[in-house]
């Protein structure tokens, strides 16, 4: 007889299963919920392929090299004089920011650099001073990265302003 008891109170058990499903269907629809919102916000693979594609060029080809201005105008007028003896390098403080050092003859100056995530953007900082740091820091936007020269133009705006880098 305790068989049967045990048997019933397992079937017992068995038929308020739909019962305590159904009490507890919030609990149930928020965790599938979460589920949903967790797998849906992960990047996908190609944007992360691109994004450290993007990140290795940036980082073989541009960041601890010597640059040089080869080409600077500001609204026609040729500013590229004003940088000859100048070598510029930046350095990595994160894969989208660090710091920027100028040398001319022993003079060190020392500014900083950033970019955005598609690496599209770089933005330079440099002291005031000399004067013709001035043109240089601002937000640029690649126009063309095809190196040894990054062909940069004013970013947001149609300003006619054109700074080429050479890497040397």
């Amino acid at each position: 007889m305790s068989q049967k008891k045990t048997r019933h109170s397992l079937l017992q058990n068995t038929d308020s299963l739909p019962e305590l499903i159904y009490k507890s269907r919030f609990i149930i629809a928020i965790l599938l919920s979460l589920v949903l919102l967790l797998m849906s916000c992960s990047k996908s693979p190609l944007v992360t392929q691109q994004e450290s594609a993007l990140q290795q060029f940036f980082e073989a080809n541009i960041l601890d090299h010597d640059f040089k201005v080869s080409l600077a105008t500001d609204g026609g007028s040729d500013l590229t004089t004003q940088y000859a003896g100048y070598t510029f390098k930046m350095s990595k403080n994160t894969s989208l920011d660090g710091p920027t050092t100028v040398t001319k003859g022993s003079n060190i100056y020392a500014g900083t650099w950033s970019s955005n995530d598609d690496y599209s953007k770089l933005v330079i900082t440099l002291p005031a001073s000399p004067a013709e740091f001035v043109f240089l820091s601002r937000e640029w936007k690649f126009t063309k990265k095809s190196l040894p020269v990054m062909e940069l133009a004013p970013w947001g705006t149609t300003e006619a302003k054109v700074l080429n880098m050479e890497r040397l």
